[in-house]
């Protein structure tokens, strides 16, 4: 499916592939919620190499065949997929082989990820022994790395500690070959980096020195943001909140491998709450809501100096939505990365709203909708009429294609950057709703057909090369060009 997504993005001139965060997610299955900043999702993984090396049998897809198309059922997909993984990662061991087909060997990429892999393995194989519970409910013995690491494991623990390892030589390896395949095809891969990590993840597991942790590793306060757009209690996201000083201390050495490790994922990366980094939003670990908090300053330039001397080339864009002071727009000024607009923002206000499309910066990326929010269509069809009178005279329009008319209106802005939801493109309503944030169930789960992704090949492709060239991105501007944004 991916590599049909890349010919649909070539075919129409399209040259960069968004995509939300791609590590293994927990409860809500959200990817902004992940075991650790570095490993991939398993479930990414395309058995289907597998099958042809035998490392797996047709009858252990059945099953799978049988799960829906339009929607991702995660409580079935658990059940169904991981036996097959683990029965693909048993044949491997006893086969004594070093590589698969022609990934690089299993010795170099663990080499290669030697400051992660293992003890993300480790959390993960003790994470299955002790049935999903977070790591602060282990036995004591497990439950401090340093403990755990001396630990005599059961032969199932060594077993799936190994399995945990030969899951991300597969990721890593199919990743690395979609990759190949984009810049083939002139498309870049834009991924995102979530600014805070789980409290269950092998990244605070491994290192709770990192954050703001007390003796038994419970959270001293956690993240979130104030009262906004999206809610009137804020957003109580309940990650924990970084140890700065420890960070500083270090040279800032966990955020440069993991910008590193990102690059090893996309061509560019979406740096998630940027505002963050000049300063966040402390909630008290006893918080019901986000209301409470209080703004503490972050390292700012300092920590973007330290990454960009060890990743100089690194292509960084900043998602600075929210609550956004002078202070955070000089930080994103000195860093010189584009920040974000979203033109469903827009509407409803006067002439001096920053994201109406005369007043952006060339230095930006414009959005007609982010996986946060409603599809266009399903925007459009709950706003209040003056809002919807303010769209239709502000763009021209009678609204009865509403999500092309923000695609064309953010292809024709002076954004360096221009950004569409596939489900806009799709002019899908409000069921095709990625995420709604406030809530913990029944998000990350649309998935387009595809049939879908024919139609669009067979209907817009050039009709969208129609308006990449008239508006300056065609492809001979590869890096100025559109992207589609889903999960």
């Amino acid at each position: 499916g991916a590599y049909a997504h890349i010919d649909f993005m070539q075919a129409a001139g399209l040259r960069v592939w968004q995509i939300c965060p791609l590590g293994p997610t927990g409860y809500g299955d959200s990817p902004y919620q992940c075991f650790s900043a570095f490993a991939g999702n398993p479930y990414f993984i395309d058995l289907a190499p597998l099958l042809a090396d035998g490392l797996i049998d047709q009858s252990d897809l059945q099953q799978l065949a049988k799960l829906p198309k339009d929607s991702v059922d995660f409580g079935a997909l658990h059940q169904l997929f991981w036996p097959i993984l683990k029965k693909a990662s048993a044949r491997f061991k006893v086969a004594a082989r070093d590589h698969f087909q022609d990934y690089s060997t299993l010795t170099s990429f663990c080499q290669s990820q030697s400051n992660w892999i293992n003890d993300y393995a480790l959390f993960s194989a003790l994470k299955d022994d002790f049935k999903g519970a977070c790591w602060q409910d282990w036995p004591l013995q497990f439950k401090q790395i340093t403990q755990a690491r001396t630990q005599i494991l059961s032969q199932q623990t060594q077993d799936a500690v190994q399995a945990h390892i030969f899951y991300q030589y597969l990721f890593y390896g199919q990743l690395t070959k979609l990759r190949a395949y984009a810049a083939k095809n002139d498309v870049q891969i834009m991924g995102d980096a979530p600014i805070f990590v789980a409290l269950d993840s092998s990244d605070v597991w491994a290192s709770p020195e990192l954050f703001q942790l007390d003796r038994n590793g419970s959270p001293l306060a956690v993240a979130g943001v104030p009262p906004d757009y999206f809610s009137a209690d804020g957003q109580l996201w309940g990650n924990p909140l970084y140890a700065w000083d420890a960070h500083r201390s270090s040279g800032f050495a966990w955020w440069i491998d993991r910008i590193k490790s990102n690059l090893a994922f996309y061509d560019i990366v979406r740096l998630d709450h940027f505002r963050g980094f000049e300063a966040y939003w402390s909630i008290p670990a006893s918080a019901t809501t986000a209301r409470d908090g209080k703004w503490i300053n972050s390292p700012g330039l300092e920590l973007f100096q330290a990454i960009h001397t060890a990743c100089p080339t690194a292509k960084l864009i900043a998602e600075d939505l929210g609550v956004i002071t002078p202070d955070v727009a000089a930080l994103r000024a000195a860093t010189g990365l584009p920040g974000m607009v979203v033109l469903q923002f827009a509407f409803g206000g006067d002439a001096e709203n920053v994201y109406l499309p005369h007043n952006y910066s060339r230095n930006s990326v414009v959005y007609s909708g982010t996986h946060d929010n409603d599809t266009t269509l399903g925007w459009y069809r709950n706003l209040d009429e003056d809002s919807q009178h303010h769209v239709r005279r502000y763009l021209g329009v009678s609204g009865d294609t509403i999500s092309w008319d923000l695609v064309r209106t953010a292809i024709q802005s002076n954004a360096y950057m221009a950004i569409l939801p596939l489900q806009d493109l799709m002019s899908l309503d409000g069921d095709a709703r990625l995420n709604t944030p406030g809530t913990q169930m029944g998000n990350w789960q649309w998935r387009y057909l595809p049939h879908q992704l024919d139609e669009l090949m067979s209907n817009s492709v050039n009709y969208l090369r129609e308006l990449l060239f008239v508006y300056g991105r065609d492809c001979t501007a590869a890096d100025e060009n559109l992207t589609v944004d889903h999960d």
